[in-house]
């Protein structure tokens, strides 16, 4: 735990989503907009989660969808130029998620010399992108080649979008994950962006892994529900609750967040 809880400066870590519009290469991409619109949108949510107090950011091209289970060159390249133009700008812990690629994501965030990456790295799925077997043993030996070792991993083990092929519970995955993979900490989620996690899955997660590593609610924390989520878990990732009336696509609303993380620092002092 304390490995991972290095890297920052609060128990009961929050991670503020920054996620980038639609890039190119993916089907909603707005050519008319272009790129500096999304570097525009994405600067901005990073500005309004680092200055109303946020513990770390995570930058995820959530708007790619349908989403890819190997990232393509272009969306690639266009996620990448949009964190080394912002890098100067950060000045909190960060971390990186291509979505559903474990392999571009490691690749990413070492070479950007994140702080952290997330994504799905284990198990086999039948997900809204079809079968879905990530490469765990790929995206480890990656981050050994390119040296960074400072690069934490979040494993998510109960992938949105998708349904694990077996029958393996969510403590069995968790411990699992921790003994052949060495994450360095375990994400849980609900079935989809911005859905709650089911706080008795957090609760097995926690159980099985014990004080090994963090575990942390992925999906779906609101400001009603973080006494509930961080009785359990170690911290959150949280991006819906953080926008504009609650809405995954609109941008952060400022004001949110110093709510939200008044209340975390108030749960913090208990």
């Amino acid at each position: 735990m304390r490995k991972f809880e290095s890297i920052f400066k609060n128990s009961k870590l929050i991670i503020g989503m920054v996620h980038l519009p639609p890039l190119p290469g993916s089907a909603h991409y707005d050519r008319s907009k272009g790129m500096d619109y999304i570097l525009d949108v994405a600067h901005e949510d990073l500005i309004n989660l680092q200055n109303n107090g946020i513990d770390s950011v995570m930058f995820g091209n959530e708007g790619d969808r349908p989403y890819l289970l190997k990232a393509s060159n272009e969306t690639f390249s266009a996620m990448s130029y949009v964190i080394g133009q912002l890098k100067k700008e950060i000045k909190i812990p960060f971390g990186i998620n291509y979505l559903w690629d474990p392999v571009a994501t490691v690749s990413l965030a070492c070479v950007a010399e994140a702080d952290f990456a997330r994504e799905v790295f284990t198990g086999v799925y039948d997900s809204d992108m079809g079968l879905w077997e990530p490469k765990a043993a790929e995206a480890l030996k990656l981050r050994s080649d390119l040296g960074n070792k400072k690069l934490k991993l979040l494993f998510n083990i109960n992938a949105e979008f998708a349904a694990p092929l077996g029958n393996r519970d969510i403590s069995q995955k968790a411990k699992s994950a921790v003994f052949s993979s060495t994450a360095d900490a375990i994400c849980v989620s609900g079935p989809i962006t911005g859905e709650s996690v089911d706080i008795s899955n957090l609760i097995l997660a926690k159980e099985a892994v014990k004080d090994l590593v963090p575990v942390f609610a992925n999906t779906g924390v609101k400001f009603e529900t973080l006494d509930e989520i961080l009785k359990v878990a170690d911290g959150c990732v949280v991006g819906t609750s953080l926008k504009y009336k609650g809405n995954t696509w609109n941008q952060v609303d400022g004001e949110r967040v110093r709510k939200f993380m008044d209340k975390v620092n108030d749960i913090r002092n208990k």
